[in-house]
């Protein structure tokens, strides 16, 4: 077997989630993302750190300190109180860990009895491709490990050529469309959204579209002005592609985003029906009030 050498920036490890893909999975959340949403929801997760020092000072239980010019993170003294996330000019995480591949097999073994799968999430999950490849490839190649499903949740700007690295060891990935017109999702996330459409169209021609998932910003996002073109859209997309509608909320956003009014239930509603009346299955949550 040859030696693994990948090792990728954790921002977090959820080690059982129902919301990151079907059934019950081990989510990994890697640091750092392409785009610069105004509504993230978490922003901490985009830059990866400079090891400035600005949140050694704020951190009310000295769990972060200056050694050698690099941030070090004590664990065991940190109260999680997200006072450096907060103070942070670069959006970024001082309690990152680096971690390789067998340091993750080694947890998802701990919880394979209670696993259905694994997602790699982020920040933007593919920037860290070569990670992601090489702990797909081992899960596949472990005969206690290969009935999990390995997904991807992702904002949809890798290439083709990196899709196609992936895909031999892919079962699905959850793509993210965050607008329908170009010049609403730049102004949006700042990047375009011709690569975006480019994967979840190849996803799907390859059966390994497993989620589109569209954020419902009332008055922000252009989804019910395109009602008629999205619809049109969705409806050619493989059967096994669920179409998620989450509701935009407050929680984690920063910045001018905050001012926008929440999506309500009435809201998400009154979109839900409006693609089913176009003949399309959707999932939903409302929003707790």
């Amino acid at each position: 077997m040859s030696k693994r050498r990948a090792t990728a920036t954790v921002s977090k490890i959820l080690n059982f989630s129902c919301v990151d893909g079907p059934g019950n999975r081990l989510v990994i959340f890697l640091q750092g993302c392409n785009y610069q949403c105004k509504n993230c929801h978490n922003p901490h997760t985009i830059g990866i750190c400079n090891h400035c020092g600005d949140c050694v000072a704020p951190c009310p239980s000295n769990a972060l300190s200056m050694s050698e010019g690099h941030i070090r993170w004590n664990a065991e003294l940190c109260t999680h109180c997200d006072r450096c996330l907060a103070v942070c000019p670069n959006q970024s995480n001082p309690k990152t860990q680096t971690m390789n591949v067998d340091d993750i097999l080694q947890l998802v073994r701990k919880h394979q009895l209670f696993l259905s799968g694994i997602t790699v999430s982020g920040g933007e999950a593919t920037l860290q491709l070569p990670f992601i490849v090489e702990l797909f490839n081992a899960i596949k190649a472990d005969p206690s490990l290969r009935h999990l499903t390995c997904m991807v949740d992702t904002n949809g700007s890798l290439s083709q050529t990196g899709w196609e690295k992936l895909l031999p060891v892919l079962d699905g990935a959850m793509v993210d469309l965050k607008a329908w017109q170009e010049e609403t999702h730049r102004w949006l996330t700042g990047r375009s959204h011709h690569r975006v459409m480019q994967t979840i169209d190849w996803l799907g021609k390859h059966d390994k579209l497993e989620e589109v998932r569209l954020l419902h910003i009332p008055a922000i996002t252009d989804f019910e002005q395109e009602i008629d073109a999205l619809a049109h859209y969705l409806s050619a997309l493989p059967a096994r592609t669920t179409i998620r509608l989450n509701a935009f909320q407050h929680h984690g956003v920063t910045g001018p985003a905050l001012e926008w009014p929440p999506c309500s239930a009435s809201q998400i509603n009154a979109f839900a029906k409006q693609l089913t009346q176009r003949g399309l299955r959707v999932l939903y949550r409302e929003p707790v009030t």
